[in-house]
């Protein structure tokens, strides 16, 4: 059973999200300020942490560099905050992934499945299946429809990236941190150029966008284009 530490303080976002992440199979431990949830963090050594960034007692990017100068457990950050500065801030501050509020538990389990996977806490599924596209993470290889897609090792890298995080706006910024290993900085033409290389091996382009979905000044998120 995965083991998920939820730090927020509202109560009713708390009880609700630990409810409904017991419903669905998860173990939940809760905590209403930074503090608390830094020494629970360490003692009770969770799977993966969920924080929200407002917290009465200490800003929730302190609190998540606090975790991270104790321990490698992935964070979730809990956001009101879409835009393209708040998002690299976030990442900046060491978290794994974030989901911006309002969200279902639904689409909260589907992030921690996510993290666990990149973070080798999950390793029984090495597949992304997002309507007729499944990216197979371990033999570095994906498909359309049942069709091989011929991608370049950046364009796998990219593709995977963002089906790791299916409707998660990603800052083009990030992009080039976590796929190209550059510093965090200008979005560079870089990613736009393996973005319409992508798009066209999946059968659409800017303009008529099925998979790929790009919002100016924000970034580029990968959807279900059947939902």
């Amino acid at each position: 059973m995965v083991s998920v530490l939820l730090i927020e303080d509202d109560q009713r976002i708390r009880q609700s999200l630990a409810g409904s992440l017991a419903d669905l199979g998860y173990d939940v431990r809760s905590t209403t300020t930074g503090i608390a949830g830094v020494e629970e963090a360490v003692t009770a050594a969770p799977d993966v942490v969920v924080l929200d960034l407002g917290l009465p007692d200490i800003g929730g990017n302190e609190v998540l560099k606090m975790i991270r100068a104790v321990t490698s457990v992935p964070v979730i950050v809990a956001t009101a905050q879409d835009d393209e500065g708040g998002i690299v801030r976030i990442f900046d501050a060491g978290a794994d992934d974030y989901v911006v509020k309002p969200f279902s538990a639904e689409h909260l389990a589907a992030r921690i499945r996510a993290v666990l996977r990149r973070t080798g806490g999950d390793t029984a599924d090495t597949e992304i299946r997002i309507a007729g596209l499944t990216v197979d993470l371990a033999a570095h290889e994906a498909t359309l429809d049942g069709e091989p897609l011929d991608l370049t090792s950046k364009e796998f890298e990219l593709l995977a990236y963002l089906a790791a995080r299916p409707g998660v706006m990603i800052p083009k910024r990030v992009l080039m941190a976590e796929v190209w290993r550059q510093p965090y900085g200008g979005a560079d033409k870089t990613v736009d150029v393996h973005l319409s290389w992508l798009r066209r091996k999946l059968g659409e382009s800017a303009s008529e966008a099925r998979f790929i979905h790009t919002r100016r000044g924000v970034g580029v998120k990968l959807v279900d284009p059947s939902a």
